[in-house]
């Protein structure tokens, strides 16, 4: 396990023989990511690659929470300094590239809150186990920011142009239950049952024959990659509004714990 040592805000164990465990886990934070979080769970595909002992990842969220996305101090960063744009955009595109170029089978495992960077692994995992209470939110453009992570490349594919557009413009949180009927996840399960069934998932991809397992996976994942000229466009546009005063009102807002309040951001409204 030396090349998991270094890992602060990954928990990294073995489920079972060939299956990775990957946890976020920031105490007191619901598993919130700072900097030092989004580049760990941004690098751990690469580690988990080069690891033959790897037949598959399961990848969830210490406690009852999978992730309540980006901290807020690290966010602020975007809105503050214009070098941490531009790396933020870089890291932002590669959690997402290393997901898809990832050869081996992934399964999340959620409950509770789903959000941001943490919303991005749960979604673009091969198998996605939710509780049916689990809360999932995209909530750009609530923050002043337009969606982007993996929101236009994997949301409309996943559920159609409708739903997508309806949950990415007004950052409704969805239910499991909902997100499964919708198309939007693989299964939604009892709470108590999740981390089962995830890990009898993992377990059984990690005993299927990897070659043909693998180019499956390639070849599905060729209709994410013909998409990514969305995802480039998504991501310079999120970044962008981070220069704003949307952005600007929104972190504030989060912060005072209350509605944003974008007419005050416009000269007039």
């Amino acid at each position: 396990m030396d090349r998991y040592e270094r890992y602060e805000r990954l928990d990294v164990s073995w489920a079972s023989d060939g299956v990775l465990k990957v946890t976020i886990d920031n105490p007191g934070r619901a598993n919130a990511l700072d900097g030092l979080g989004h580049a760990e769970l941004t690098r751990i595909w690469r580690d988990a690659e080069a690891d033959d002992r790897v037949r598959a990842v399961l990848v969830t969220g210490a406690g009852r929470t999978f992730s309540a996305g980006g901290d807020l101090d690290w966010v602020q960063s975007f809105v503050d300094d214009p070098d941490a744009r531009i790396g933020g955009l870089r890291e932002a595109r590669e959690l997402v590239t290393n997901l898809i170029e990832f050869g081996k089978p992934v399964v999340s495992a959620v409950r509770g809150a789903a959000v941001g960077a943490g919303l991005v692994v749960a979604l673009l995992a091969d198998v996605s186990v939710v509780a049916e209470n689990a809360r999932l939110v995209d909530g750009h453009t609530r923050l002043g920011v337009a969606a982007g992570d993996h929101a236009p490349l994997v949301w409309p594919l996943l559920c159609g142009l409708a739903k997508a557009k309806y949950y990415l413009l007004t950052c409704e949180p969805l239910d499991g239950a909902q997100a499964e009927r919708i198309g939007l996840v693989s299964l939604a399960v009892e709470e108590d049952d999740v981390l089962r069934r995830a890990t009898d998932i993992a377990d059984r991809l990690a005993g299927g024959a990897p070659t043909a397992l693998r180019w499956t996976k390639q070849a599905l994942n060729s209709w994410l990659r013909i998409a990514t000229p969305h995802l480039d466009a998504a991501l310079a546009l999120e970044f962008l509004g981070f220069a704003g005063p949307e952005a600007q009102e929104g972190i504030r807002a989060l912060r005072e714990k209350r509605d944003p309040d974008f007419c005050r951001t416009r000269p007039t409204c």
